[in-house]
């Protein structure tokens, strides 16, 4: 019965994104250090903070939403990736990254092989590396 005065009400609204999400994670951020520091500008700001992530959650102007999140992925993207990249390479035991010096393009190879030379697959330079 609740649930579907939830969902009645959040027809036709926003909901949550990559944004919203970290939003959430600044303001608990900016609450907790306003807690220990007792810093109020920063207690204002996870006011701020929280207020617009609700507003972004219940808008009903969803492109306008949607243009905010590409931006903010945009701007995130690079570092979202490298975090991933590099959880990746930790979770991988079986594997060695490297980076083409020539393009920048990331290529895996399998351990343990030795002194192998790598070929890149986007620009085709090859190079020598230890696996």
């Amino acid at each position: 019965m609740i649930r579907n005065a939830i969902q009645r009400f959040m027809y036709g609204r926003y909901g949550s994104d990559q944004l919203n999400v970290f939003l959430i994670v600044l303001y608990l951020l900016c609450y907790l250090l306003s807690a220990v520091t007792e810093f109020l500008p920063l207690y204002w700001l996870s006011l701020l903070l929280i207020c617009v992530t609700l507003f972004r959650i219940l808008s009903r102007n969803i492109p306008a939403r949607r243009r905010e999140n590409a931006k903010f992925l945009q701007a995130a993207g690079p570092v979202i990736q490298w975090f991933r990249l590099r959880r990746t390479i930790h979770r991988d035991k079986d594997h060695r990254y490297f980076k083409c010096p020539n393009c920048g393009q990331q290529l895996r190879v399998p351990r343990g092989k030795g002194r192998i030379t790598v070929t890149c697959r986007n620009c085709g330079a090859s190079f020598q590396e230890n696996s």
